[in-house]
Formats: C-alpha cells, sequence, structure tokens
C-alpha cells in the first residue's frame, strides 16, 4: 500500500487498490439468504483450553436463515471463534458455526461452515414455538 500525502496536512491518504481488500467467496461474494423468525431451543457446544474440556451451554435460536442465525444465550461467557449448534428437538447433531459477531444484549450472530438444507431448514420450523411456524407439518417421505 502506498502512501500518499496530501497538500493541506502531512496525514497519509490511502489509495485505492485492488490488492488492499481481501475477500472470501464464502463470506463476501456469497448471497444473503432471508433470515426468519423461529424460537428452537438449542446447545452451543466448544473446547475449552485446547482439547481437554468439550462445554457446552444452552441456547436459543431467534432467527435462522440457510447460512447464519442469530442465537440468544442467558448468561455471558467466553466463546470461542469456532463452535458446534445442535438442535436436539429436530435431531440436527454439530452444525459447524463461526462467531460473527456477539452483542451486548447477550445475542450472538454465527455463520455456519455449511448451507443449510430446505429439508434441515422445515424440520427445524416444524419444532419451532414461534406462532409463524405454528402450522407446519414434516413431511416423512423426504
Amino acid at each position: 500500500m502506498r502512501k500518499v500525502y496530501s497538500m493541506r496536512s502531512d496525514a497519509p491518504v490511502m489509495q485505492q487498490h485492488f490488492l488492499n481488500k481481501e475477500e472470501s467467496f464464502m463470506y463476501d461474494r456469497e448471497a444473503n439468504f432471508p433470515m426468519e423468525d423461529t424460537r428452537n431451543d438449542a446447545r452451543i457446544e466448544f473446547t475449552e483450553k485446547g482439547m481437554q474440556n468439550l462445554s457446552s451451554r444452552r441456547c436459543e435460536i431467534i432467527k435462522l436463515s440457510k447460512s447464519s442465525a442469530v442465537i440468544g444465550i442467558v448468561t455471558k461467557f467466553q466463546l470461542p471463534q469456532n463452535f458446534y449448534l445442535d438442535i436436539p428437538s429436530a435431531r440436527i447433531p454439530l452444525i459447524g458455526c463461526l462467531l460473527k459477531r456477539v452483542h451486548a444484549n447477550n445475542l450472538i450472530e454465527a455463520r455456519f461452515l455449511r448451507l443449510l438444507s430446505d429439508r434441515d431448514l422445515n424440520r427445524i420450523f416444524v419444532y419451532s414455538t414461534h406462532p409463524n411456524h405454528r402450522n407446519r407439518t414434516l413431511d416423512i417421505y423426504r
């Protein structure tokens, strides 16, 4: 990156260059899927202190899309960058997640390491306690 000094001050002005921006296909170019309100009990599983302990904390999924989720936690705790999300009611184990943002009101934004299938999304919404998903049914033949 080249520094260019402006005529008015000694502060450097950064020039735009195509190498200045790092991007990844999954997080920068991928289409954003619409988030849908839901209310499912879930569990966050992660390792503490290297590989010694596998910790598990209860949480609630508040919003969900194919590629990300907004998760509510009861108490604040130190969450690592990578963790697993387990949804026992829908029988979906160990969804790999990446921590995007932690909000002050005990909300977490997480990105999935793989896209959820339509079948898994439908199964999660069937077991949701949110009023929008009251009339959803589970298709057992798919």
